[in-house]
């Protein structure tokens, strides 16, 4: 009878388990009470200028303690096994001998995820982990890019279908990046959901989305979102980088969150959501957070779930430091995978 109870405790426990065990290499959250229970979010930190690296980990923390799913973090790594977003995208001309590829510990972890929030930028990643988000975009799950993901690679992903070459950005997201829409790091953007949408479940509950990021182009001048893309929200540029800053009446507001479905080679549709806004500031909006939150229900086929008021709340202090490439005077340095913990 004892070691009934024990195999019955045993397997209850088994059953609340992390899907993921705990590495050094990255972050690990397990789910509370919520309607995520039993489900396996992935989040990639792997950019270089909009601090990923803060506000990856602090929509895990969310996710899992306000709405119950078991939560990873997977960073690109140094060769010394630190987070540092100060390594070079591009070799140095006349050094490329010395370049060092990136390197994300944990990809073969995307197998048990339910779902994938990718930041990621101009990575140039081993072919093996090339393979593994490969893998998961083909397996008709869903998954989300923000920001710099929608040009998340420089060295392409080995990614065919019926022998034709897949373009990450505008094939599979539905955009990529054409250039900043308005002042570079000077501008912020006021988000303005859709009329015609808003009642779809994704914005559910958002009410005001503002971030200090500048609004994305993802098409040429006169063009659209490509053909099954459905915006949710447009980006107005604004005057400055304050929430009550005027709108630049010379730019046209340009979508910013869009959703749409990705065909697999194998025939299945994956749900798949892009937020071109994204900064670590930028998160500091309940709407934002709650926009990409409702996208992660959405994807996984949770609309029942997605409510006006299920808490979005920041869990712990966030103060995501400033977005840019001056890494030495905005105090950016190569640390551990712990100290985002």
């Amino acid at each position: 009878m004892k070691l009934l109870r024990l195999a019955a405790l045993l397997c209850s426990l088994h059953g609340l388990a992390h899907p993921v065990p705990e590495n050094p290499q990255w972050l690990t959250y397990a789910g509370g009470e919520g309607p995520g229970k039993g489900k396996h979010i992935v989040l990639i930190a792997a950019d270089q200028e909009y601090r990923s690296e803060q506000s990856m980990p602090m929509l895990a923390k969310i996710l899992s303690t306000r709405h119950g799913f078991d939560c990873t973090v997977l960073y690109a790594l140094s060769d010394q096994g630190l987070v540092d977003p100060t390594m070079p995208v591009y070799p140095e001309k006349g050094k490329e001998k010395e370049f060092k590829t990136h390197h994300i510990a944990g990809l073969e972890h995307l197998a048990s995820a339910d779902q994938v929030i990718f930041f990621c930028r101009l990575l140039t990643l081993p072919m093996s982990e090339r393979e593994l988000i490969v893998k998961y975009v083909d397996s008709g799950k869903p998954f989300i890019a923000l920001r710099t993901t929608n040009h998340g690679f420089h060295a392409p992903l080995p990614y065919k279908i019926d022998g034709k070459q897949v373009n990450w950005g505008d094939g599979i997201l539905g955009g990529s990046f054409r250039g900043h829409h308005g002042r570079y790091h000077a501008d912020s953007t006021r988000g303005l959901i859709v009329e015609s949408q808003k009642d779809h479940p994704i914005l559910r509950g958002v009410e005001d989305i503002w971030g200090n990021s500048d609004v994305y182009r993802t098409y040429k001048e006169g063009g659209s979102l490509p053909s099954g893309c459905t915006a949710l929200v447009w980006g107005q540029p604004l005057m400055g980088r304050k929430y009550d800053d005027p709108p630049n009446p010379k730019l046209e507001a340009l979508p910013v969150a869009w959703f749409k479905t990705w065909r697999t080679s194998g025939g299945q549709d994956a749900r798949v959501f892009q937020s071109t806004m994204g900064s670590g500031d930028d998160f500091r909006s309940d709407g934002l957070r709650r926009l990409v939150i409702n996208a992660a229900y959405w994807g996984m086929g949770m609309e029942a779930a997605i409510t006006r008021d299920r808490s979005v709340e920041l869990v712990g202090t966030y103060e995501p430091l400033a977005t840019g490439f001056d890494y030495k005077r905005l105090g950016i340095v190569p640390k551990p995978v712990s100290a985002y913990k």
